[in-house]
């Protein structure tokens, strides 16, 4: 990847939480907790997902880069998102988590010598990759959740139809017996 490339990811990866705040005022907030099948996850839970994720990115980006070599740090999400009550927790301070620390991991990324690019840790189901490849992943990562929940909106949209406002013709007429009261006969 050349230098103009890994700029133009960084810059992605850096707004990342920025596409997620302006995708989320989307969809209406009585809709965050809709599940879309048992096997999906709301935007809720996607919400309280990403930070998690970013805890554990914020982590692992540190790994490739003071630790290369070692494991990426593994985590099973559906079972966080089982064990952990996602539902009382708060999609205000996940988001905040996730705005915090891309934007910590951002700065570090910037700072970085060339040859540290090339540092490898190995994935549990990626194996060996580099750092280069790993922001390339996480770049990704808030864009494809953004998705999935678009995808939610309109199969929520398909079982939730707005309500159609009143229009004047259905409007029931005033009698007239009420016309000549208000003018006083």
């Amino acid at each position: 990847m050349t230098r103009e490339e890994r700029r133009h990811k960084l810059e992605s990866f850096g707004s990342a939480p920025a596409l997620l705040s302006a995708a989320l005022r989307q969809f209406p907030k009585k809709m965050w907790l809709y599940k879309p099948s048992t096997e999906r996850w709301s935007i809720h839970e996607t919400i309280l997902h990403l930070a998690d994720s970013e805890a554990s990115a914020y982590i692992r980006c540190r790994g490739f880069i003071a630790e290369p070599g070692n494991p990426v740090l593994q985590f099973d999400a559906a079972r966080w998102a089982g064990s952990l009550g996602y539902y009382h927790q708060s999609t205000r301070e996940a988001l905040e988590i996730i705005r915090r620390l891309r934007k910590m991991t951002y700065h570090l990324l910037f700072t970085l010598a060339e040859p540290v690019w090339q540092h490898r840790a190995h994935h549990p189901s990626q194996g060996s990759m580099t750092l280069e490849d790993w922001v390339e992943n996480q770049e990704r990562h808030i864009p494809h959740h953004i998705e999935q929940m678009k995808q939610a909106y309109e199969i929520w949209l398909r079982t939730h139809p707005p309500r159609k406002p009143a229009t004047p013709s259905a409007r029931p007429s005033v009698a007239p017996r009420m016309v000549a009261i208000n003018a006083g006969i």
